[in-house]
């Protein structure tokens, strides 16, 4: 009996030892941002992109997917780079793999419609980024005000140029944004052309938005004309960067004034050099914050407002667009600088930030 109460009392006070002794590991610091969770999983937003061959989509990829990690959820990113095929392969691929959401920037409007379709049926919502996808059941389009970037560009260029012959560069005939621009461009335009003070002597579409094309464009527009031009108008600063290209191989840079958009380094600079006049800046960084957070927002089930509608061919789409924002050398430092979208050190070539 003795021998018993002995161990029983040595149990009790080990027992009391260790229920006095902290054994758990070291605690770790959390993270500034908690995964967002689904149904026990973090939210995954899938990014298909139409391609990353331009600088300022690979602003885009960068920011978003900034911009969804901070607000703790998780994106998968794919390119097709202009290949239509391939972009509805891998936005199959990445249906399948159980995203909660899709995001598109479609290369072609019409041909990505076949992606929402297939989104849907899997019960996966879809946004299209930047770029309408047309004749779809869309559930959201977040982008800038794609008229009011071509009207920037016309305003720009009449105020330098009230009477002369004009050049449109286009985009791709496949783009929706490269339609609403040249429709915002024309409206601006259409007085001036009935007045007699304009004339569009060359307009085309640029295959693809690549320099490339844009630079055979206005080689066809400086023969038709026998370089009688008196004012460009390009889609973006791609297709403005051809476009210059060509007025250099004849002597003519610098002597013409030429608009692009998306403010991109190369286009910056050029404003710089005096070889492009304008371009319109898309801030991106609010693009990418502003559909992270609806993307997230949609992925959760919450309900999210849009203030205004753009019709698609099938439907009213509930649409998101922000202001867009024209620049020259007058104001390029208090843009695109002040902002932090380019440094004064790239923008100048000098050693500054």
């Amino acid at each position: 009996m003795k021998s018993k109460f002995l161990a029983v009392s040595l149990l009790g006070i080990i027992t009391l030892l260790f229920a006095c002794t902290d054994t758990s590991a070291p605690k770790t610091l959390k993270p500034e941002v908690s995964p967002v969770f689904k149904d026990d999983a973090p939210v995954r937003i899938g990014f298909s992109m139409d391609t990353l061959l331009e600088e300022r989509w690979l602003k885009d990829r960068d920011l978003f997917k900034e911009a969804i990690e901070n607000l703790g959820a998780e994106v998968e990113i794919v390119a097709a780079n202009g290949d239509d095929a391939l972009q509805i392969s891998q936005a199959e691929t990445l249906i399948q793999s159980g995203i909660d959401l899709l995001v598109i920037v479609p290369h072609n409007a019409a041909a990505t419609a076949a992606i929402v379709h297939k989104a849907h049926l899997a019960g996966i919502q879809v946004i299209a980024y930047d770029r309408l996808v047309k004749n779809a059941e869309l559930d959201m389009y977040v982008s800038f005000d794609n008229e009011q970037v071509g009207k920037m560009q016309a305003e720009a260029m009449t105020a330098l140029v009230p009477k002369g012959n004009y050049v449109f560069i286009g985009g791709a005939i496949t783009d929706n944004n490269a339609h609403l621009l040249k429709d915002g461009v024309f409206k601006v335009l259409q007085p001036y052309i009935e007045r007699g003070d304009i004339h569009v002597v060359y307009d085309q579409w640029t295959k693809d938005w690549t320099p490339a094309n844009a630079q055979t464009n206005m080689e066809q527009a400086i023969r038709t004309t026998n370089g009688e031009i008196d004012a460009v108008i390009a889609a973006n600063d791609a297709t403005a960067g051809g476009a210059i290209q060509a007025l250099e191989d004849h002597g003519l840079v610098s002597q013409i004034p030429v608009a692009g958009q998306d403010a991109d380094l190369a286009g910056v600079q050029r404003i710089v050099a005096g070889t492009q006049t304008m371009t319109v800046y898309k801030p991106i960084h609010m693009l990418t914050q502003k559909v992270a957070e609806i993307a997230v927002a949609m992925a959760k089930g919450e309900t999210v407002t849009a203030n205004q509608q753009v019709n698609n061919g099938k439907k009213e789409v509930p649409s998101v667009l922000l202001p867009p924002i024209a620049v020259n050398i007058y104001n390029l430092e208090s843009t695109v600088i002040e902002d932090g979208f380019h440094t004064a050190r790239d923008v100048y070539g000098r050693g500054e930030e």
